[in-house]
Formats: C-alpha cells, structure tokens, sequence
C-alpha cells in the first residue's frame, strides 16, 4: 500500500489543487492519503473535507510544526509499534508538501522505480516550477563548501552549482534515474522498511533539514536515495513558511546548526558552527 501524508497550514486552495491532481493517480492502487492540518485559520479542513470524503484529515487545535504534524500521521499508520501496536505500516510513504500538483504517471514512475531497486530507501521525483522549468531538488549532502557559499557574498555566483551541492541539469534531462546524496522535502517517497529501520523524522528540527537528516540515517543504514527525473512534481515553494518569513530564517539556521552538531567531526563542525552562527 502507498500512503500519501500532507502537512497543510493556511494553503486551502493549494491543497486543493493537489489532491485533485493525486486523483487519477492513485484511483487504480491500494492507497491511503493523510491531510494534517495545523490549525490554519483559512477553513481548509471543512472546505475541502466534503469534497475529498476518501481523504483522512487530522485537525490539529495547535500549529505544531512540519515534522511533528508528518510524525503523527506516520504513528498513525504503524510505525511505532507503542503507539498503534496492531497496525502494518504500509510498504510507501510519499511525504508532499499541499503547494504541489502530481503530473501524469508520476507516482507510477516512482512505485516501479521503488519495485525494482530494492536498497532504494527514498526516492524524489524531478520538481519543476509552475513555469515548468527546472527547480532543484536533488543535492549532495552539506558540507563545508556549501556553508562557506551560503554565508560569503563574494562566493554568491557559485550558488545553484556542484560547488553548491546541485546536480547538473543535464542529469535530469537524461531522464535515466540518479543516485543522490538526498531530496528535497517537497516530495520525497519512503520505503516503509526503512522508516521502520531508521525511525521517523527527528522532531528536534521543526522545520528544514530533517529530510537532509532523515537521507544521511538512512545512508548509514545503507538505504540508497534517487532521483526519478521521468517523474514530475510541480512545486510553487514556501507557500506557507512565506507566511512567517522571519520565523523561517531563524528555523532555517538553527536548523542547519542542529544537523552540524549531529552529523559532522569535532572540526569540521567547530568551523560549521561557528559560519552559521555568524550567517543567523
């Protein structure tokens, strides 16, 4: 079984847009999908609960946070055995942002994909703006490089390059799938097996870097991650962090600041730390 897990705050008419578009995709296949709502204040849950009747929406009273709310929908369908002991966590779980819309055979490409690379772990399809022009989802894991980039104006023109942990767009336009370091978290599909394996979201990141997080777990389990490009996903992007945009700065760099101390050596996370504290 594929279960879909949708985070919303305040995108009624975004969400909208993508569950119209996971219709068709998903009208022939063993699915599930979860709206959690964290408390918009924009009626998403009774505007759109009469319309979708197969979807599941979770109304939560407080706004707490991308990966908790993803967390809650995840223990729901049986990834921690303490909390729902007698129910089988389904084989997928495509973790999408509301702001997105599925294009035609994309969950298709990405369940054949997934059926046939048994050590894939997670896997991300190619996004694309609303204009249709590339938008970069796949990355290399951070490293030193990328932090002195993000934080030094006179490097500003190596952003969105290999020096910037971007791939090629070359690498998408082969269309052949690719190995990556990790996905965006826009769309990324799960392998129940290796949720069940490396646990679900670290809930110390409230926002930004916990699919970078959850990807390098995952690699020191030995779960490849991929690229789809032959699978597309729309993604207008920030829809709701641009609500709170100062908000999400902070979160975007204390974020950052957590997954150093936890993933990098004694020195390398002195110097990380010490850059993004100075960018913060």
């Amino acid at each position: 079984m594929l279960a879909v897990v949708i985070v919303s705050w305040n995108v009624r008419e975004l969400l909208r847009s993508c569950l119209q578009s996971l219709q068709n995709e998903l009208a022939s296949r063993d699915h599930r999908v979860i709206v959690v709502d964290s408390a918009s204040s924009d009626g998403t849950v009774s505007a759109l609960q009469p319309s979708f009747p197969d979807v599941s929406f979770m109304s939560l009273s407080d706004n707490v946070g991308y990966v908790k709310a993803n967390n809650l929908a995840m223990r729901t369908l049986g990834f921690e055995t303490n909390v729902t002991p007698n129910v089988t966590p389904p084989e997928f779980v495509w973790l999408l942002n509301a702001d997105t819309e599925v294009k035609p055979g994309c969950v298709a490409q990405l369940l054949d994909f997934m059926q046939v690379t048994d050590r894939c772990g997670l896997c991300t399809p190619r996004l694309v703006n609303p204009d249709g022009t590339l938008q970069h989802g796949s990355f290399t894991f951070p490293g030193l490089v990328q932090l002195f980039i993000d934080t030094m104006p006179r490097l500003a023109r190596l952003r969105n390059t290999r020096f910037d942990g971007r791939y090629s767009e070359a690498s998408y336009a082969r269309g052949r799938p690719f190995q990556i370091g990790h996905p965006l978290g826009a769309g990324m599909l799960a392998r129940g097996a290796a949720i069940s394996q490396v646990g679900l979201l670290d809930e110390q990141f409230e926002m930004y870097c916990e699919e970078v997080d959850w990807a390098m777990r995952m690699s020191n389990k030995g779960w490849e991650r991929w690229c789809v490009p032959a699978a597309r996903l729309m993604h207008v992007g920030g829809a709701s962090s641009a609500q709170a945009s100062c908000r999400a700065q902070e979160l975007l760099w204390a974020s950052r600041r957590k997954y150093y101390a936890k993933h990098y050596g004694w020195l390398k996370r002195t110097i990380a730390l010490r850059l993004a504290g100075r960018a913060s």
